[in-house]
């Protein structure tokens, strides 16, 4: 079964930090799916004071990946959400060692 990998980025343009935000085991529609559900959750509705977020703004960048930006009064949250298939894993033996191979 295909594994992907929903990479987050956040920084401004020279200095982006990439980490994995989650993993998903599925077909690309399932995979697709969960990203959607991870950005519902990113940077939750609620303040730590029970306080609604004043905005949540989704747009779509191509077909695997999404840009994210939460407002409330004092803060804003924003980070680019991309789904990445995993093709190479030299522990796994039903894909190459090298994305070459």
């Amino acid at each position: 079964m295909p594994r992907w990998a929903v990479l987050q980025a956040e920084g401004e343009a020279e200095g982006f930090r990439y980490t994995v935000h989650g993993e998903l085991e599925g077909t690309e529609a399932e995979a697709l799916a969960g990203m959607l559900y991870m950005l519902d959750a990113f940077e939750e509705a609620l303040t730590a004071a029970g306080r609604r977020r004043r905005r949540r703004q989704v747009y779509r960048v191509s077909e695997r990946s999404c840009f994210v930006r939460v407002e409330n009064r004092l803060s804003r949250k924003e980070a680019h959400f991309t789904l990445a298939e995993l093709i190479a894993d030299s522990h796994d033996e039903d894909l190459p060692d090298a994305a070459c191979d």
